[in-house]
């Protein structure tokens, strides 16, 4: 990459204050100074535990996905698994927890497929994608309390057809999804 101005640089911490604890957020206001015109700026940061996500593909190359109700967008959505890292455990052991939680399904067979920064602007985690290869149906679901989850299987054409229609629309999934597979809306060309 090729820098046609200089990198902005950090902004100086000046002060920090608590702000209201949520309940899967801790928040906190940053005051910063802008290095560019020395204007102090107040800032949200929202503190959150790491997630994770994992692509999960059978034998047969289809994806387990789930579909769930999320109060956010107040609609149900069709996702891959995923979750929040508990305290002291690894991303990876999550990723193996999560599968088998929300799905049933678990493997021996897991790559690591990188993080990303689910939104830097306010955010200070990671989401860590994984990929599971070969899974198997083999527990019975564990949901916590907060959970009302259906289980389906699609084929990689019929996700990258959910993708293109705007019926898969979380983007933490799709970033997963794409680590994995071209997602890109086949267009014709004049």
């Amino acid at each position: 990459m090729k820098n046609r101005d200089s990198d902005p640089q950090p902004w100086k911490l000046i002060k920090q204050e608590a702000g209201p604890s949520l309940k899967l957020f801790a928040s906190r206001f940053e005051y910063r100074r802008n290095p560019r015109n020395g204007k102090e700026l107040e800032c949200l940061v929202l503190d959150s535990r790491d997630w994770v996500n994992i692509v999960a593909l059978t034998k047969e190359k289809e994806a387990v996905l789930v579909k769930q109700f999320r109060f956010g967008s107040a609609s149900v959505t069709i996702e891959i698994p995923g979750g929040v890292v508990d305290p002291g455990e690894g991303h990876g052991e999550a990723a193996r927890r999560e599968l088998r939680e929300e799905t049933g399904f678990s493997t021996d067979q897991w790559i690591y497929l990188g993080a990303s920064e689910p939104n830097p602007a306010i955010m200070n985690n990671l989401c860590h994608h994984w990929l599971a290869e070969d899974v198997v149906l083999s527990h019975s679901l564990s949901l916590d309390e907060g959970e009302d989850i259906m289980v389906i299987t699609a084929s990689l054409e019929e996700i990258r057809e959910a993708v293109s229609s705007g019926r898969m629309r979380h983007s933490l999934a799709i970033t997963g999804l794409a680590k994995i597979l071209d997602l890109r809306t086949k267009v014709e060309r004049a």
